[in-house]
């Protein structure tokens, strides 16, 4: 049998019409049926390309003259957003991506799910879809003597040096400024990832966008930071509302951010946010939305579909540091929560404390092991809530809701496709999908979040 022919070859131009986003954000278009994938294209629009690989069932191009353009296309505000891999949809008016992300959902919900019949409401997006991101995570580099920090080059480590990013808080703009000055001023070399020498890998600055609390963390490959003390006391004179600076060690060759350990410098521990009327306390690494604002839409829409009166018990399954589980505990008898990572839990305990919550229980372990243990213990669900990491629930956790029958489960999703598989085993396991809220966490990027409600039959 002969291997069938790809009717484009690399380095070739096509014109072609794009008909389709990828989940990523790139442009589809078929040349004799085969699909080519091209960053920067949208929907109906007319162009030719650039044919730059191919693969066996599909290949990529290169935008190389646009014919006819999108009545949605508009010109990115960000002067980096060609180089930059941070953002995917600057180039699409905010209403163009809102109706894209809302046809993602309703696609791979049928698609994967087999999920035809089910309500999905219009996204809800933001009056402001700029400025948005509390946290900030820049790598530092070198560049002809001198430091450079920003964001990596799409599909590399070459590192844009930028002095500001229009979806973070201008604040952590400010931040990483000030602390790329000082240390330069200090001499700390960055780190080199190739040599695996060096100091500074990172520079991260968290901000509290209800307190205006600031942390600023220094990511180093060192245990020794030189010139320690004259760094802090130059980032307390220089950086206003500082609450917290902290040095974390990671000395690992690795793309991972933190290492293992961390030591405070100065301040605080953490600094804290308010979210619907909750406090949290965030340390160096803990998991917090980064949207503040639409992290409230997406709890709020949970706490809709839990449907609580006051009487329920509630499981909160990857419950992090208890956000979620907070937002519940105010309308529930009780909510137990459970998460892997221990710290998390160290995190959502101290955030129950801080608001003054005791109807909440939290454990370490695995949601598909604690939970069958809790219900041999007596505990019952009324309703069971998941949050689970892009990969989806565990396979061993979604038998756990099958067996155990929650008569209502709500599901928190940050990847449409494995809550499109998720749902499907749900529903033959005797639940019913009844909506699904699409909710825009991540403005200018391909990303959006989900809340799903779910009955038992």
């Amino acid at each position: 049998m002969t291997k069938q022919q790809a009717p484009v070859a690399k380095n070739e131009y096509y014109d072609v019409v794009f008909t389709d986003l990828t989940h990523d954000g790139l442009g589809v278009a078929k040349v004799d049926g085969f699909p080519l994938f091209v960053k920067n294209a949208l929907p109906g629009e007319r162009a030719n390309v650039k044919v730059v690989k191919v693969k066996k069932g599909y290949g990529y191009g290169r935008l190389i003259e646009l014919y006819e353009p999108s009545p949605d296309r508009i010109e990115p505000p960000c002067p980096v957003y060609r180089q930059c891999g941070g953002c995917q949809l600057q180039h699409l008016s905010y209403e163009g991506q809102l109706k894209a992300k809302e046809k993602q959902v309703k696609e791979v919900l049928a698609r994967i799910g087999k999920l035809d019949g089910v309500t999905v409401h219009p996204v809800i997006g933001m009056k402001n879809p700029w400025r948005y991101r509390n946290k900030a995570q820049v790598p530092v580099g070198e560049r002809e003597g001198g430091l450079v920090a920003g964001f990596y080059k799409e599909r590399s480590h070459e590192i844009i040096d930028m002095d500001a990013c229009l979806i973070q808080q201008e604040k952590n703009d400010d931040v990483v400024q000030a602390v790329k000055r000082i240390v330069e001023r200090y001499g700390i070399p960055s780190y080199d990832e190739l040599a695996h020498r060096g100091v500074l890998r990172h520079i991260v600055a968290r901000y509290g966008a209800a307190t205006g609390e600031v942390m600023v963390v220094l990511v180093t490959r060192t245990n020794h930071l030189p010139h320690e003390q004259e760094i802090v006391r130059s980032i307390v004179r220089e950086i206003p509302d500082v609450t917290s600076i902290v040095q974390n060690i990671n000395p690992e060759r690795t793309n991972v951010i933190f290492g293992a350990k961390t030591r405070v410098l100065w301040g605080s521990e953490f600094i804290t946010d308010r979210i619907g009327g909750i406090q949290f306390a965030i340390s160096a690494r803990s998991f917090y939305q980064v949207n503040p604002e639409q992290t409230k839409v997406l709890y709020d829409k949970a706490l809709e579909y839990a449907e609580l009166t006051g009487r329920e018990t509630v499981i909160d399954a990857y419950c992090g540091i208890g956000t979620i589980s907070l937002f519940l505990a105010r309308k529930a008898k009780h909510v137990y929560g459970v998460e892997i990572v221990p710290e998390a839990i160290e995190d959502a305990k101290r955030n129950a404390k801080l608001n003054g919550i005791q109807n909440v229980t939290f454990e370490v372990g695995a949601a598909e092991d604690v939970i069958p243990r809790w219900y041999q213990e007596g505990i019952r669900a009324d309703c069971l809530v998941v949050d689970p990491p892009r990969k989806g629930c565990d396979a061993a956790l979604l038998e756990t809701i099958i067996a155990m029958k929650p008569p209502r489960v709500v599901y928190v999703s940050c990847n449409p496709a494995t809550l499109a598989r998720d749902l499907r085993i749900l529903e033959d396991g005797g639940y019913e999908t009844i909506e699904v809220q699409p909710v825009d966490m991540f403005p200018h990027t391909a990303h959006v979040e989900c809340v799903a409600k779910i009955r038992l039959r």
